[in-house]
């Protein structure tokens, strides 16, 4: 569940999922564009659509880049440290993402779905449910529990080997 293997193929799969919602982004705005412009009748639902799929491509990007450990970060006090104080800051770090992932994506962003699918809330122009639209917040907290899970363990690994 935590091998290199599994977290390449799910790198792969995501980055390919970010590449298809930008494709599309990109077909709709310039539909947008067209239809305001050259057919002089702006089309009713592409602002809408682009700006959820710009939710999706927001929380997907930020799971799959703390997945790279590529996200911004502090470093000053990590870059100072070296050997197994460096590695304990970095589980530590781990583990902070981890609970704000928890509690905050998944935990809130599922009382937001439930909630929002409670009231029967829909979009104003495509009328879809909203729940659908935010369920990307508790999936993309999942991801990020799981990247942050699996750096812990490795670091793990690595500060047990080198004892």
């Amino acid at each position: 569940m935590f091998s290199n293997q599994t977290k390449t193929k799910l790198d792969s799969v995501i980055a390919h999922l970010l590449v298809i919602l930008m494709a599309l982004m990109v077909l709709n705005v310039t539909w947008q564009v067209t239809s305001r412009y050259v057919f002089k009748s702006p089309s009713s639902f592409t602002d809408e659509l682009s700006r959820y799929m710009l939710i999706w491509v927001g929380m997907l990007g930020a799971a799959y880049v703390a997945g790279k450990n590529e996200h911004l970060a502090i470093d000053i006090l990590l870059m100072k440290l070296k050997g197994k104080a460096q590695q304990k800051l970095m589980i530590l770090i781990h583990v902070c993402i981890l609970v704000f992932a928890t509690t905050v994506m998944m935990i809130g962003g599922s009382n937001l779905v439930y909630i929002t699918f409670i009231l029967g809330q829909k979009s104003a122009t495509l009328q879809i449910p909203l729940a659908y639209v935010y369920g990307i917040i508790p999936f993309s907290g999942i991801l990020v529990a799981y990247y942050q899970v699996f750096s812990i363990v490795h670091l793990s690994q690595t500060l047990k080997t080198a004892e």
